[in-house]
């Protein structure tokens, strides 16, 4: 299963109510690319596919496919604010390795 912390989920719904029309949920995926080979995906969609398996996070649904849940399990995704800048923070105990620039990983 994939936790998001509540202050992910806060920075979430803040980006999600200035979207117009509103979306009906998070997209999260594992894609291939990247210098390691795999990179994360967030995107907004109105509803899951067929094979998604949909998560509650209070209101915030999230979309996860079949594919991506093998490589996101047990991850937890967070949001983080440091000197350097801010954004979601993936913390996956299947990572074996990351890229110089931290945007990619292999399992």
């Amino acid at each position: 299963m994939v936790q998001i912390t509540e202050k992910a989920v806060s920075k979430v719904r803040e980006i999600m109510s200035s979207q117009e029309p509103a979306p009906g949920g998070l997209r999260i995926s594992v894609v291939g690319g990247g210098c390691s080979g795999f990179s994360y995906s967030m995107a907004f969609e109105n509803q899951p596919n067929m094979l998604d398996k949909t998560y509650n996070f209070g209101d915030l649904k999230v979309f996860i496919d079949q594919a991506s849940l093998l490589y996101l399990d047990g991850a937890e995704v967070d949001f983080v604010e440091t000197l350097e800048g801010s954004g979601f923070k993936f913390n996956n105990p299947q990572v074996k390795s990351t890229c110089g620039c931290g945007s990619s990983f292999q399992v």
